[in-house]
């Protein structure tokens, strides 16, 4: 199974201060559903993975949650793309729990339902949380700029990001990167035509 590990807030959809309480307040970055779809359409299979923290603190409940990520469904299917699950942490920081990112406890989870070698998985985010609990479960980290992280060009990264991370500007970027890198890797590894 091809599978792509995305965050939600500040990669899939804009992050708010006061978290995302209700559907209409989701709003998905410019190309990212897109993005998804063609991940999607090259046969990647894509899992969201988020800390929600709100849920804990009451600023909303399950069935405002749900019906939050019924509107990213449907609008994602409205373009050919679906994600196959959303695993998310609903702890606050202070409960010191396993699944909270930066601890990979939700990865793992991921590829033990998924049952996946995660060192063949990639995943991107917008913290270096999102990149350490990835790097810890043995994912390849990517950073997009489209959240929590500002770079200037040329900006080299905070060193509390894992090495190795690469960084898009957004999450149609990373797309366009990895799908590209995937295509070149599997033309270089394709056996020469007869005659060549």
């Amino acid at each position: 199974m091809k599978l792509v590990i995305v965050d939600r807030d500040g990669t899939l959809n804009a992050d708010r201060p006061e978290h995302v309480q209700t559907p209409e307040q989701w709003e998905p970055l410019p190309g990212a559903l897109d993005a998804i779809a063609r991940l999607n359409h090259a046969g990647y299979h894509v899992v969201i993975v988020a800390n929600l923290p709100g849920l804990e603190r009451g600023l909303y409940d399950m069935d405002a949650l749900n019906a939050t990520h019924a509107r990213l469904h449907r609008e994602l299917a409205a373009l050919g793309g679906r994600v196959e699950a959303i695993f998310f942490c609903p702890h606050t920081p202070e409960e010191g729990c396993d699944c909270r990112k930066p601890k990979p406890g939700l990865f793992l989870q991921i590829g033990a339902r998924f049952k996946v070698d995660l060192k063949r998985v990639h995943a991107v985010g917008d913290s270096e949380r999102d990149l350490q609990a990835a790097v810890a479960a043995g994912c390849a980290p990517h950073l997009v700029l489209t959240g929590q992280t500002r770079l200037t060009p040329g900006q080299a990264l905070p060193p509390a990001f894992p090495p190795g991370t690469r960084v898009h500007a957004d999450l149609a970027a990373f797309a366009t990167d990895f799908l590209a890198g995937q295509k070149n890797a599997t033309a270089n590894a394709a056996p020469p035509a007869p005659g060549a």
